[in-house]
Formats: structure tokens, sequence, C-alpha cells
């Protein structure tokens, strides 16, 4: 089935969002939207509604739209609801997924051995990995979910590691995730990716200490 406008108009304003072209404050203009991504005004405005409910961008009465901030106060909701629901979509992963799935696993794993990748691929090579994971669990309301968890922890990504961290160890994580899940080994796979969740979080919380820390230039 062939993707919508209003999916289309998402899926690309999140991804801006989510990799800081659209900045945390920015303003969100519909005309200007329209003229980039040549969709109508109807998807357009679906689709920051869309965000709105994902608390990507926020509405301010008699101001206008804006890219929501990142309230740090709020870190600790976001990774404890990842930590919940991770592991449960690999143990539903484990019982209900099937070979093509772990194939697929496997196949986007193949260029990790690359050594020139840069952080900002490997990123992209745990997302796939994730989103694998959650489709082989067979339930779209809890895909969803993760999906947009995931999308914010992202963004947490690209604001305070992405010239920092080094992805390498937490995408060669899947390498044993994958061999539980194609063994059916539920409680393996959901110990091991709350292990990962949790080691990106600490990640995440370091960095943000440190970047409060810093002085005002």
């Amino acid at each position: 089935m062939s993707e919508s406008l209003s999916e289309r108009a998402y899926r690309e304003l999140r991804q801006r969002i989510v990799r800081l072209d659209f900045a945390p404050g920015d303003v969100l203009r519909e005309d200007d939207l329209r003229a980039e991504l040549g969709i109508g005004r109807t998807p357009i405005r679906e689709a920051l509604q869309r965000l709105g409910r994902e608390h990507f961008v926020t509405v301010v009465p008699r101001q206008g739209m804006f890219v929501s901030g990142i309230d740090v106060s709020e870190l600790s909701m976001l990774f404890e609801t990842r930590t919940v629901l991770e592991p449960y979509a690999a143990r539903l992963a484990a019982a209900r997924g099937q070979a093509h799935h772990w194939d697929q696993m496997e196949a986007a794993l193949q260029p990790t051995s690359d050594t020139s990748l840069e952080s900002s691929d490997l990123l992209d090579i745990d997302r796939t990995c994730h989103e694998i994971m959650w489709a082989a669990a067979g339930n779209r309301f809890l895909l969803d979910t993760l999906d947009m968890l995931y999308a914010q922890s992202d963004r947490l990504w690209h604001l305070y590691l992405a010239d920092v961290a080094d992805m390498e160890e937490a995408v060669g994580e899947h390498r044993a995730i994958l061999d539980a899940l194609r063994a059916g080994d539920g409680d393996k796979a959901a110990q091991l990716v709350d292990h990962h969740v949790r080691s990106f979080d600490s990640d995440v919380r370091s960095a943000v200490t440190s970047a409060l820390a810093l002085p005002l230039e």
C-alpha cells in the first residue's frame, strides 16, 4: 500500500526535527513547509497535528507553531517507558518472529564490519534492528508507541551525543540480541534489550549532565 501524503509529510517533518534540521524553538509555518515538501495544506496540517500529539511540536495560541524543546526533567519518563516496552516487545518477537525477520536483522548488521562508518550510520543500523524486532512482535499499537519513543531518544542523541558517542558497542549488542531472538529465547532477548536501552539512557544522562554543567559563554 502506497504511503499517504499525510504520512509522508509526517515522516519527513519528524526526521527533520529528530536530526535537528528544525531545532527546538524553531517556528514552523505551514506555507513554508508546503513549498519545501511540495505537499498540500491538509496533509501538512494533519502531520503537524500528529507531531503535536507526540510532543515534537507545540502550538502557542496567537503566536504560532514551534518545534518542542526537550525537557530534561522528562528524560526519566521517556526511558522508564522504553525499559518496560522494549523488553516486552523482545519477548513477543522471540515468540512470534519468523526466519525472514532475523535474516533481515542479520543483513542490517552486515555493514558494521566497515570501520569507516560514521556514528550516524551506526545509529541508523541500530534503529533498523529495533524496527525489525518491533515488526516481529506483531502488535501495531506497540510498534507505533515504540517508534515515537525511539524518535525522541534519537533526537536526544543528536542533541547531546552526536559528536562524542561511540555507537559501535551499542550496535554490536544487537548481534547477541539477534541470537536470542532467532533461538526463540524470550527471557534472554528481553534481558539483553533491557541492558541495551539502559546503557543508552546512561550515556544520554551523562551527556546532559555534562552539558548543563558547562559555564555559560
